[in-house]
């Protein structure tokens, strides 16, 4: 199956490509307050035993979570395309998530919630990877060929912008606040639980752009149980051709590798600043604030970039930057240089995100290219279980959340290796 030609993508309407662009403002709230920064800390201060404990029982959720990703991901998106459109299944991962998100507000600050709050933080991470497989798959259906780089990390800083937009109003009405709104009570972190609530209305309410305003494909008429059959054939066949293309396999491996290491630097971002440089919830809020701020110019900067020199050369630089800065955060000691070294850091994040969609466009022949985008999903998730898994396995060994940290230095390395023998192919 092919996408939209680049005649059909032109006639996309402006309010259509803001739309898309406005889901990465609405659900970035979830990423960003609750798995890197304020709840992810809560959960490891407040809630588990201890810090250590709490650090390897967070990376075990959120690897049990992505797996469930990597089983469902390939087939769900497979039997989308036979049913032709993809905002329903936008819609209800994204509703699954902020209904998760918000009884967080149940997660009190003693070690019997664990349970709770590791169940819903799962689910909810499990909502917002599988909503972002098919809101991935709509770009190359919107915006013509020569434009995917800037339209992908528009995305990207927008996505980074409303990240930065919520946890600016967490700061200024929950956690700063001498007196919480409505009254919260700060010795039952009530302050701290309703972020929960608060990210999840924020979902909903900046999702409805994309709802209202951007085309889907129109619905194909396939019944659900034959759209599981075919899609589950086809699934199995595009595994099998996959092969056939051997630079696209080697790429989709490489991805597989250091998405994994950047997925885990997101989810243990925030509890690694809290436990090791001793950062409370405030200077929490603020350093994600801070790098958000940063994440998003060079999501934005690197747009253009992208399509100048190609997505792979983007990928490569993002990575390298990733790598050496990441080295140097793992080494230093005192809150003044982590801030030296994570602020720059940022810049790199976005463009190593935002290029490896394009980058997929770009090399996904044409007459597959929805099933290789199935492909792509797949690259993303297979393994997102393994940088939580064994981040939190090494801090365990060696009682140290440095060591753990160090693990996903690994993961850039490697993936910049293998990504070195693919070739710079552009359209």
């Amino acid at each position: 199956m092919t996408g939209a030609s680049g005649a059909e993508k032109d006639k996309t309407p402006a309010r259509g490509i803001v739309g898309w662009c406005f889901y990465d403002w609405a659900n970035s709230a979830f990423p960003t307050v609750i798995t890197t920064f304020v709840f992810a800390a809560y959960f490891t201060k407040a809630i588990a035993a201890d810090e250590i404990t709490g650090t390897a029982q967070w990376g075990y959720a959120i690897s049990l979570s992505g797996l469930a990703v990597a089983v469902l991901a390939p087939l769900l998106g497979a039997v989308a395309d036979f049913g032709g459109r993809r905002k329903p299944w936008i819609f209800a991962f994204t509703v699954l998530c902020a209904m998760a998100t918000a009884l967080l507000w149940q997660a009190k600050p003693d070690v019997s919630f664990v349970f709770l709050a590791l169940v819903l933080v799962a689910v909810g991470n499990f909502g917002f990877e599988m909503a972002m497989v098919f809101y991935n798959a709509m770009l190359p259906d919107l915006t013509p060929k020569d434009r995917i780089g800037r339209m992908s990390g528009w995305g990207w800083g927008l996505g980074y912008a409303g990240g930065l937009a919520c946890l600016g109003l967490a700061l200024i009405a929950l956690v700063e606040a001498e007196t919480p709104v409505f009254g919260l009570d700060k010795d039952q972190a009530e302050h701290l639980r309703a972020t929960g609530p608060m990210v999840a209305i924020w979902m909903m309410v900046f999702a409805l752009p994309l709802f209202l305003w951007t085309p889907d494909k129109p619905s194909r008429g396939v019944p659900a149980g034959e759209a599981f059959r075919k899609g589950w054939a086809s699934l199995v066949g595009t595994l099998k051709r996959v092969r056939e293309y051997k630079d696209i396999a080697r790429y989709l491996i490489a991805r597989m590798i250091y998405t994994d290491g950047l997925n885990t630097l997101f989810a243990f971002g925030g509890i690694y600043a809290a436990g090791s440089f001793g950062m409370d919830f405030s200077e929490l809020i603020l350093f994600g604030i801070a790098i958000n701020v940063t994440a998003g110019l060079g999501a934005a900067g690197f747009a253009w970039i992208d399509d100048r020199i190609g997505p792979k050369r983007t990928i490569q630089i993002a990575v390298i930057g990733l790598t050496v800065l990441g080295g140097a955060l793992v080494l230093v000691e005192g809150k003044t240089l982590f801030w030296v070294f994570a602020l720059p850091l940022g810049i790199f994040v976005g463009p190593a995100q935002a290029a490896s969609r394009s980058l997929m466009a770009h090399m996904a022949p044409a007459e597959i290219r929805t099933e290789m985008f199935g492909l792509y999903a797949l690259s993303g998730k297979a393994t997102a279980f393994m940088g939580p898994a064994l981040l939190a396995w090494v801090t365990v060994a060696f009682g140290s959340q440095r060591a753990g940290m160090a693990t996903i230095l690994v993961f850039f390395v490697v993936g910049l290796v293998i990504l070195s023998s693919v070739p710079d192919r552009r359209r």
